[in-house]
């Protein structure tokens, strides 16, 4: 047979024009050569949040730079805010920005006074306003007790300064210092598919994957730690604690602390340091064979209830309760007895709330199962701000790329907190306040004394653009 004909490499183009039928008698001819246009218009609202509140400048001067000053053209607030801003609009990925650097009014919330990049050192970058992806990663790969001597990664990242930030973060939020505040703990899976560093089988999770550690009061996000999912879910949660509940009480002395979490964190370790440190808790309790014999009358109770209404019925007890060795001593337990449409439901609750001060029922139906809220933010975290994009090799570099996800959500939720408060969107959730006020399409022109952003005059939300526009002004 005669050897078959070479054939040439495929080459990489972008197709100049899209063409379809359109209804009637035209055709769409659709191109992406339309200019400077750019469709995250509404990070205008983001900007304004920032100049506000300072987020990213502060997380920022997390990081230590080590680079020759006179030798870069992208300090560190520019990287970082340039990272946040994007996740935040939707773009979990550094290769992303190889075409987001060509946007003017990107590169003009991220703070560039060339935001064309016309005078741009490099004549390769020229036109590119902003950082591309390889500069970028320095963020991820630089190690802190290396990056003064490394050759390219020399942004080291202080930790610990991210981790009290959070906290600031909060505590300004408050005008004046509130009587109680509930700190919910949760861990979630984040699944990983490549052979990242810290990489375990979870069984529960029936996964590889990480276990991070999440800690928030209300909407506010207090700790995200990346861990390896070979311990127990509630592992280090006292030390995170412990930092927290310092830096809380050192400006809010007499604020009453109450620690929430499900049956996952029910350990004599955290109840005990709880107690001793004056700080309440209300933690799920798995329940047992002995627990259950407890509320066998109650459990009959509901039962004949549900049978007589035909819906749901809960009945509840109060006990006193002590594991036969784990717990060091009695503590008290609220036993929901509960009976379904076709199924028994009994739930427990440990606490170190006192009777006179909560009965059972207020205690698990108010306190307790408002626990599932800070499930609703975890998942904005991770549906909506990929805090699980953990696909770098080395674990650090998973953990900044937690932290530049959680310091999105704060962006977030510092706009929601504000600028939205009193409107129809104050509790939407983040994807929903990016679809909807962020996501906006614009023709930017450039000039020497402003940067013109024309949107859509079909654009339905803009009276709420408006409103949320003035709320975001300097007070």
């Amino acid at each position: 047979m005669p050897n078959p004909r070479p054939t040439a490499p495929m080459t990489q183009c972008t197709p100049q024009a899209l063409r379809a039928k359109a209804p009637g008698r035209r055709e769409y001819d659709a191109s992406f050569n339309g200019g400077d246009i750019t469709s995250g218009a509404g990070g205008l609202l983001l900007g304004l949040t920032e100049e506000r509140c300072q987020i990213l400048k502060r997380f920022a001067d997390c990081f230590t730079d080590h680079r020759d000053p006179t030798r870069i053209e992208h300090s560190v607030q520019d990287i970082v805010a340039q990272r946040v801003f994007a996740i935040a609009l939707g773009y979990e990925d550094v290769n992303d920005h190889e075409r987001l650097r060509l946007d003017p009014l990107f590169a003009s919330l991220v703070g560039k006074s060339d935001p064309k990049g016309h005078l741009r050192k490099s004549a390769s970058d020229r036109g590119r306003g902003l950082a591309g992806p390889s500069t970028l990663h320095r963020l991820e790969l630089s190690h802190p007790g290396l990056a003064a001597d490394d050759r390219y990664c020399k942004i080291g990242l202080d930790k610990e300064a991210v981790d009290h930030l959070f906290v600031d973060i909060m505590m300004e939020a408050h005008a004046t210092p509130p009587e109680e505040i509930i700190l919910d703990l949760d861990a979630t899976d984040d699944r990983i598919h490549g052979q990242q560093a810290g990489r375990f089988f979870h069984g529960y999770y029936d996964s590889y994957c990480f276990l991070p550690l999440y800690i928030f009061c209300g909407d506010h996000l207090l700790c995200a730690r990346l861990r390896s999912s070979d311990k127990d879910g509630a592992a280090g949660s006292v030390d995170e604690l412990k930092r927290i509940v310092s830096r809380i009480r050192s400006q809010w002395p007499k604020v009453r602390i109450v620690i929430r979490a499900d049956s996952g964190f029910c350990r004599e370790w955290l109840m005990k340091w709880c107690e001793g440190e004056s700080i309440n808790y209300v933690l799920g309790l798995a329940k047992n064979d002995r627990l259950k014999r407890e509320i066998q009358k109650e459990m009959a109770e509901a039962e004949k209830l549900q049978g007589l209404t035909g819906k749901p019925a809960r009945v509840f007890r109060d006990l006193v309760y002590r594991t036969k060795k784990s717990w060091s001593r009695e503590r008290r337990v609220v036993a929901k007895a509960e009976h379904l449409e076709n199924r028994a439901n009994p739930r427990f609750v440990v606490t170190s709330l006192k009777r006179e001060s909560v009965d059972a029922r207020e205690l698990y139906e108010d306190i307790y199962c408002a626990r599932g809220e800070m499930e609703n933010r975890i998942k904005e975290q991770q549906l909506d701000l990929f805090a699980d994009r953990t696909s770098c090799h080395v674990f650090r570099g998973n953990e900044v790329r937690l932290y530049l996800s959680s310091i999105a959500y704060v962006l977030l939720n510092e706009l929601r907190r504000i600028g939205l408060a009193g409107t129809e969107m104050a509790r939407a959730q983040c994807g929903t306040i990016r679809v909807k006020l962020l996501k906006i399409g614009a023709r930017v022109r450039v000039t020497a004394r402003k940067i013109w952003v024309s949107m859509s005059e079909s654009y339905p939300y803009q009276d709420l653009f408006f409103d949320v526009w003035r709320r975001l002004q300097p007070t």
